[in-house]
């Protein structure tokens, strides 16, 4: 029975990944466009998140330029940094305070070093090719930041108190009001900042669907008129569709919460099927960013292995190749098995001198970046779950552009599983990206997966 329904809902999922209707497609994509600059590179970059903080000894800039070598090796394409703006010092947390309680918009954290440090990284990353987009936290700022004395009116205010409004119960923040014109004027003043002055690339954009989708409709086209960014988004699209209409990619929340469930709790492949349905339903005129770990994973609900176990590699394969843009956070690649980073303190990430995972990313992240079948949301893509007889165990789907292809074959159990490819459109020969050996899928269609193990081929 599970088997049944499992490739009923494979049925489901071909079709709905395969194609939304042409004619529904394209309004979707015109209506978007209207807001985004479509610039090439987003279709099969890949997103490194940078805790400066932790990073290093150091914990700065310059220190952190040492790895870009490192990094450019392993295939990363953007940087994020995490909020580098100045931290609020009034009721923050711990010795350090969050990042994410900002103190002026347009000023550098002078515990990761100074403005020319970071323009000097900036630059030295654009040499190297890589792109750079910094957190953007719109939603709220520190009690201390500048605008509570020049412009308290910016901010809403507690109805029973009459005191600055707190943000969701984080009383290290307090929210702004955005019903005022001038301040939309000033944020989007402060972003166009840090485009004009250090030439960044885009915005990760903290807590996006808490503030009003009306703003960001606002403020990109202004931001894009400098030049063509990348907008990532922390909202997640099945729960906040109109937010999709404005930026290039947003979180998988749902697909994260869902994967460690099924992991922990052994829901059937089913739901994780079903999930994938409701995410090809959104179409391509944006991407999601799927993810194992990040700043708030790692700190507070544990790491890919401690959320994951032995499913965080194959995750992470999942989280390379199919329809969107790949998220790796500090530290992924040493790995950090049971090694949470504290948030509000001083705790560099413990570097050995040995990447465990870099040639693992180097291959995946490669394979993203230059094959044509795993360009992210681009329509000229079709993803095409393959039919198994053990699909209650084995998740495997072929993307395809052209006469490019790409067949990924997941184990998603704790079981070793010996299997059938049922399928006529896995055809010919593919060769494994990872051990390089030769597969003809018209002669050879019996498989053996460990449990979590995972191949990769291309054609």
């Amino acid at each position: 029975m599970v088997r049944i329904t499992a490739f009923l809902l494979i049925t489901a999922i071909i079709v709905s990944c395969k194609l939304m209707p042409k004619e529904e497609k394209s309004k979707t994509d015109i209506k978007s466009q209207k807001m985004k600059n479509n610039i090439a590179w987003k279709h099969s970059t890949n997103i490194y998140e940078v805790n400066v903080r932790q990073y290093t000894e150091e914990g700065t800039f310059n220190a952190f330029v040492k790895e870009l070598p490192r990094l450019k090796d392993m295939g990363v394409e953007v940087l994020w940094f995490m909020p580098i703006t100045p931290i609020a010092q009034e009721k923050k947390k711990g010795s350090l305070g969050s990042y994410y309680a900002c103190s002026d918009y347009t000023s550098i954290n002078p515990e990761f070093g100074t403005l020319d440090d970071f323009k000097r990284l900036v630059d030295t990353a654009h040499v190297m090719g890589f792109k750079v987009i910094i957190d953007w936290v719109a939603n709220h700022t520190g009690w201390d930041h500048v605008w509570t004395k020049a412009h308290p009116e910016y901010y809403l205010r507690d109805t029973v108190t009459g005191t600055f409004q707190i943000a969701s119960g984080m009383d290290d923040i307090i929210e702004l009001d955005y019903s005022n014109s001038e301040l939309r004027k000033a944020m989007i003043d402060a972003m166009k900042f840090w485009v004009n002055e250090c030439d960044i690339d885009g915005f990760r954009c903290d807590l996006a669907s808490w503030v009003e989708v009306d703003f960001w409709q606002e403020a990109r086209p202004q931001l894009d008129a400098l030049k063509p960014l990348f907008w990532l988004g922390e909202f997640d699209e099945l729960e906040n569709p109109e937010y999709g209409k404005v930026f290039d990619a947003s979180y998988s929340w749902k697909w994260m919460h869902k994967t460690k469930d099924f992991y922990q709790q052994g829901l059937p492949i089913a739901e994780l099927v079903d999930l994938l349905r409701q995410y090809s339903t959104l179409g391509d005129s944006s991407m999601r960013a799927w993810f194992t770990s990040n700043h708030d994973e790692n700190s507070w609900n544990g790491t890919e292995y401690e959320k994951y176990g032995d499913m965080a590699k194959s995750l992470a394969v999942f989280s390379c190749t199919w329809n969107g843009a790949p998220l790796i956070y500090s530290g992924q690649e040493l790995p950090l098995k049971n090694k949470r980073l504290e948030f509000f303190e001083k705790d560099p990430i413990p570097w050995t001198g040995k990447y465990e995972l870099h040639d693992f990313y180097k291959t995946l992240l490669n394979l993203h970046a230059t094959h044509p079948a795993l360009r992210g949301g681009d329509p000229a893509v079709t993803t095409y779950l393959i039919h198994t007889n053990a699909a209650d165990k084995i998740f495997a789907y072929l993307r395809k552009n052209g006469d490019a292809e790409v067949l990924v074959l997941l184990n998603w159990s704790a079981d070793t599983v010996a299997f059938n490819i049922e399928d006529a459109k896995v055809r010919g020969s593919f060769k494994s990206v990872f051990s390089g050996a030769e597969n003809n899928f018209d002669t050879v269609k019996e498989f053996q997966l460990y449990p979590w193990e995972y191949l990769v081929y291309v054609k």
